[in-house]
């Protein structure tokens, strides 16, 4: 979503710099790799997985924490009509109880996902983006 559906989304926005870019499809790349690769090599899952309190819970948090990304995200593309500059604090959502619900959604679906997977590689990718988008948060609460 955030990588294919996100961009194509946007109204308007500032140009994101070629090599920034390049580290994000390069990122992208290697850890889907890395994801696909530790689930389909090295995963092992005991019969009846599927129905496990584990997966079953990791599946939520991932769908709820993809909904508020998600709506979060429409939030933000809607809050300025075209033309429009100025910051402008969001409003409904998850916005009423955290001021970077996008990331927070984020957050929520990779800790889910790791929760679903069980592997060192989930994991380290939920962790990841909890110190990236949390720094990001905190600077935009800032």
């Amino acid at each position: 979503y955030r990588a294919l559906i996100f961009p194509l989304l946007i109204r308007e926005g500032k140009p994101t710099p070629f090599f920034t870019f390049v580290l994000a499809l390069l990122f992208c790349v290697f850890n889907g790799y890395l994801q696909g690769r530790s689930l389909t090599t090295y995963a092992i899952y005991p019969p009846g997985w599927l129905s496990d309190s584990r997966f079953i819970t990791g599946f939520l948090g991932w769908l709820i924490g993809m909904a508020i990304n998600i709506h979060s995200d429409h939030i933000l593309r809607n809050l300025r009509k075209p033309g429009e500059t100025g910051y402008k604090i969001p409003r409904g959502g998850m916005f009423e109880y955290v001021s970077g619900a996008n990331f927070f959604g984020e957050i929520l679906e990779w800790f889910g996902f790791a929760l679903a997977c069980c592997t060192i590689e989930s994991l380290a990718f939920a962790l990841c983006s909890l110190f990236i988008l949390g720094s990001r948060a905190r600077q935009h609460h800032k």
